[in-house]
């Protein structure tokens, strides 16, 4: 993965870009909209990050910017305005994505990673494994070994959107963002209600769990060890 990093605070920058490419990706960085705007619309990258306060210019005059000239590159809003209408304003002028200063980078990362690896639903295989769970995208059924595994409708999203990006963290904002499309976090417990039943049907009379909590951030599905 490829990052455009767009922040003229060069500690943040540099913190986040050390971070990613720890990870394994590749970073470039922007001190000031105009040089960020032209990197932003001339390389090639897989997505974004992109801060509000920047001394030429606004976040929201560069990614507006970004939609009209007709690229899609997908745009995690990083900024230190955290209210709700900060947000929407943000999500609306078409960015994927949105997190608040001060952060924790594992957050960071699990969202960068999850906006850089989304695929079309036309480029994604139909069937979708992890160990001995198997979901099929065309039939809708789900599989542990011998045994099919009934699932409703958001529990299968659910399952779905895990093993899209399985061994990585997927975000309780991205999941509410995929499954149930809010574009911010209601502050109700629908997640964790439907994480619950779904571990009852995909884990709990398996011998090996596959569904992980990762504590203050989301959730993954893990590889069992062979």
């Amino acid at each position: 993965m490829k990052a455009l990093i767009i922040e003229d605070d060069r500690e943040v920058a540099a913190y986040v870009a050390n971070g990613l490419e720890h990870a394994g990706h590749h970073c470039e960085q922007c001190h000031n909209g105009t040089e960020g705007l032209n990197r932003a619309l001339s390389a090639s990258v897989d997505v974004i990050i992109l801060d509000i306060m920047l001394p030429d210019a606004t976040g929201m005059e560069i990614l507006t910017a970004i939609r009209n000239s007709g690229l899609q590159t997908p745009v995690l809003i990083l900024s230190a305005k955290s209210q709700v209408d900060d947000k929407v304003l943000g999500l609306r002028a078409g960015a994927n994505d949105y997190l608040t200063k001060p952060f924790a980078f594992e957050e960071l990362l699990a969202r960068v990673e999850g906006l850089a690896g989304r695929q079309s639903d036309a480029e994604q295989p139909t069937r979708i494994s992890v160990g001995d769970l198997v979901l099929d995208r065309l039939t809708r059924k789900v599989t542990r070994g011998n045994t099919e595994i009934e699932l409703q409708g958001k529990e299968f999203q659910l399952l779905e959107c895990l093993l899209k990006h399985r061994g990585k963290v997927v975000t309780r904002s991205m999941l509410l963002e995929s499954v149930w499309n809010y574009h911010f976090d209601p502050q109700t417990n629908v997640i964790d209600v439907h994480i619950s039943r779904l571990r009852q049907k995909v884990d709990k009379a398996f011998h090996v769990p596959l569904i992980e909590t990762v504590r203050g951030t989301g959730y993954r599905i893990v590889e069992p060890d062979v």
